[in-house]
């Protein structure tokens, strides 16, 4: 079973995390801060990490800054702070969830079950599969696009959302359709984590940014413009 990497300051969020976590039947460390994180990450290896944001030593982007030079582990951040900056800056540093405080113990072993879910399936990805769109090339075994032989830096969510879009270039995909294909669960309330991955996919796009077209009371769609 999966070995998770809880980190919270707050050792009441971890025991309640842990609990529910092992319940699930995967095996649970646990850190207090981002550095003893950080140091565990350097000698163990971890399927998946829920990193709280506000911590002592060392904050939780900086230590899921410091774990990408080396590591690609899926992450699910934790913060009570829900503003659309905060989640940006996760995302940009190529977190995979992000979850408000206070939050439902159940959802959140939902997620997690979601990301490692969507993790083995692109690690299980096999095939020579490729899309050019003038100077946009994707290529999906290798897990690159490049937009005039420069190849862009995108969050493995916004790998997996774009080849999706791709794949179903030409279809209205529903919002529902998209959170449930790419993120494997359907979301709750007002929570903008799609549209938040739209906005960061058309940044990294330039001049492709318009492809992805938004379709009003629906969704996206992909489309060559």
């Amino acid at each position: 079973m999966a070995h998770l990497l809880i980190v919270d300051d707050e050792k009441d969020i971890c025991t309640l995390v842990k609990k529910y976590a092992e319940f699930e039947g995967y095996t649970v460390s646990c850190a207090y801060d981002g550095m003893e994180a950080y140091r565990m990450c350097q000698t163990e290896t971890f399927d998946l990490i829920i990193m709280d944001v506000m911590m002592p030593e060392l904050d939780g982007f900086s230590a899921v800054a410091a774990i990408r030079k080396f590591s690609s582990t899926p992450v699910i951040m934790l913060s009570a702070r829900g503003e659309e900056y905060d989640k940006i800056h996760g995302f940009e540093l190529g977190i995979d969830d992000y979850v408000v405080k206070p939050f439902s113990p159940k959802e959140l072993m939902m997620r997690v079950s979601a990301v490692l879910k969507r993790s083995s399936l692109s690690e299980g990805a096999s095939g020579n599969e490729t899309y050019r769109y003038k100077s946009l090339l994707v290529d999906f075994d290798a897990r690159t696009v490049s937009v005039d032989d420069v190849r862009l830096d995108l969050s493995p969510k916004e790998y997996d959302l774009l080849f999706f879009l791709i794949r179903n270039r030409g279809k209205a995909l529903s919002r529902d359709t998209l959170l449930s294909e790419v993120w494997g669960y359907d979301y709750f309330g007002v929570d903008r984590t799609l549209d938040t991955h739209i906005k960061l996919l058309r940044k990294q796009l330039g001049k492709y940014a318009d492809c992805i077209v938004t379709v009003r009371g629906v969704g996206y769609r992909f489309e060559e413009v």
